[in-house]
């Protein structure tokens, strides 16, 4: 069954461009997985420092392997102090 995930992410302010610089690398890096359907990165028009993912993957099997990807703990490495707080992540079904 497939997953469909949005995430947020709120940089600092002064983060702002270094941590839009990392969710780009993390987006080329993760449209290669397998499982990956659909890794769309938006930036909130109200607000530069948030930014919001939204994700199809072909199940819960590939989403997991996704978050164990060594491009996902490099981004965690690169943006860690740099955000506001923790990732929102909010995963659904579609009806």
């Amino acid at each position: 069954m497939k997953v469909y995930v949005s995430a947020i992410i709120t940089s600092k302010p002064e983060f702002q461009n270094e941590v839009k610089e990392a969710l780009l690398e993390l987006v080329k890096a993760t449209e290669k997985e397998e499982a990956c359907i659909q890794y769309d990165l938006h930036q909130d028009l109200d607000d530069g420092n948030r930014f919001l993912f939204y994700e199809i993957w072909e199940d819960q099997e590939g989403l997991d392997k996704h978050n164990g990807q060594p491009h996902i703990k490099a981004f965690q490495n690169i943006v860690e102090g740099k955000l506001m707080g923790p990732v929102e992540v909010y995963k659904a079904t579609k009806l």
